[in-house]
């Protein structure tokens, strides 16, 4: 793969997803994380413990491949490891969201299927979330 921004535009393009994904409310609190790969053996990715809303480029981290912070204050959320896996094991995919929406949330917790046809492409492409 070929990368084609700066660390700078990429440290940019996580705070941005992650002011939309706190924006959407796909997120609570201090939930989920997001990561980009930015070259063939470091990650930036957000820190643990931060509202996705309010973070800046300086409060990322950055890891290499198996999640060895090389640089940032702060510690990686412990979830990049997933990322990271996800990165060695599935070639082209270079960054990763993972959020809690709510709602999504409460039907898991509850042991609710999310199996109603609204948007076919869901069912077709996930089936029932959790399936039974």
């Amino acid at each position: 793969m070929t990368y084609q921004k700066t660390e700078s535009q990429y440290r940019n393009d996580i705070i941005e997803i992650c002011k939309r994904v706190h924006r959407n409310g796909w997120v609570a609190s201090n939930d989920g994380n997001i990561s980009i790969k930015i070259g063939p053996d470091s990650v930036l990715c957000t820190p643990t413990g931060m509202s996705k809303g309010y973070l800046t480029t300086d409060q990322l981290v950055k890891v290499d491949m198996n999640g060895n912070k090389l640089e940032g204050e702060l510690e990686a959320s412990s979830e990049v490891k997933i990322h990271l896996d996800v990165y060695k094991n599935k070639p082209g995919i270079n960054s990763a969201v993972h959020a809690h929406p709510p709602y999504s949330t409460a039907f898991a917790v509850a042991g609710l299927p999310l199996d109603h046809c609204i948007i076919p492409e869901i069912i077709v492409s996930l089936g029932s979330i959790p399936p039974y």
